[in-house]
């Protein structure tokens, strides 16, 4: 099936879904949510596929939930943001649940939503040349998918998250923990797919029982239960409309995106801006 905002290729036993909106920083809009879905349930569906990789196109992996589409759609009010957060929330936790291994390629800036995603698969290889980030706070927005302190303990999750940082480094990420691999931005496909080769040797019944005892282990510690909490404060946020996030989107529709975004950046001091 041809696709508008992704590409869903096989290889052999393996799947690639490539973001490919690669002149919006492969940002994550409504189409692509869609898209990713029934790409989703085609590799669920199809017993030839044993594991599935996840990347972007041109220069990033994605820059997040696509804040351009907020901007010009300007949805208010709780009932509003429950649908978009709910498909926000269920989209990136696909890749955590599927029953095959999910493995993110990261190439560019992986940042917010796409971050959270690239952390919600079960294995993730960054090129040297990648950065990670959830700058959400700095423009007065909540995190959709809190699943970085499971990842990286709560005083690296906070300090990332309560500061806004959006310039992790491919080695500093593999040093806390949301990597597992850094490898030259050259070989990073070859990589992903050396990976997603190895796995797909494997019986794909064991590989599928002994990914739900993995998942087992952190639902049984409460991990769907938090991100259920953390999402229900998300909309809590959204919902009322943070003064940061209103001034933001004000400057947005008036002067541009880039302008919002400098506006964010020039309220920390240059030696404190992440």
């Amino acid at each position: 099936m041809t696709y508008g905002t992704i590409i869903l290729e096989t290889h052999g036993g393996m799947a690639k879904l490539t973001l490919n909106r690669p002149e919006r920083l492969n940002a994550l809009n409504q189409a692509m949510l869609d898209e990713i879905g029934d790409a989703l349930d085609r590799v669920e569906g199809d017993e030839t596929i044993r594991a599935l990789i996840v990347t972007g196109a041109g220069s990033a992996f994605s820059s997040g939930f696509d804040l351009k589409e907020q901007m010009e759609r300007q949805p208010t009010g709780f009932d509003t943001w429950r649908g978009i957060l709910r498909k926000d929330f269920d989209t990136v936790m696909r890749f955590w649940h599927l029953s095959k291994p999910t493995i993110a390629a990261v190439n560019g800036h992986c940042l917010a939503g796409a971050c959270e995603l690239a952390l919600a698969c079960d294995l993730t290889i960054a090129a040297d040349t990648a950065v990670f980030g959830e700058p959400e706070l700095k423009f007065g927005a909540g995190i959709v998918v809190m699943i970085l302190p499971w990842l990286v303990g709560p005083k690296v999750a906070k300090e990332i998250i309560l500061t806004g940082e959006d310039r992790i480094p491919a080695d500093q990420a593999l040093r806390i923990g949301i990597v597992n691999q850094v490898v030259p931005a050259a070989e990073l496909e070859a990589a992903g797919m050396k990976l997603a080769r190895h796995i797909a040797a494997i019986d794909p019944n064991l590989v599928k029982q002994t990914k739900q005892a993995l998942n087992r282990t952190f639902e049984i510690m409460g991990m769907g239960e938090a991100l259920e909490e953390a999402l229900a404060i998300d909309l809590q946020i959204e919902g009322q409309g943070s003064p940061d996030k209103i001034r933001f989107m004000e400057i947005a529709r008036s002067q541009g995106l880039r302008a919002a975004l400098a506006w964010r950046d020039a309220r920390f001091a240059p030696e404190e801006r992440r």
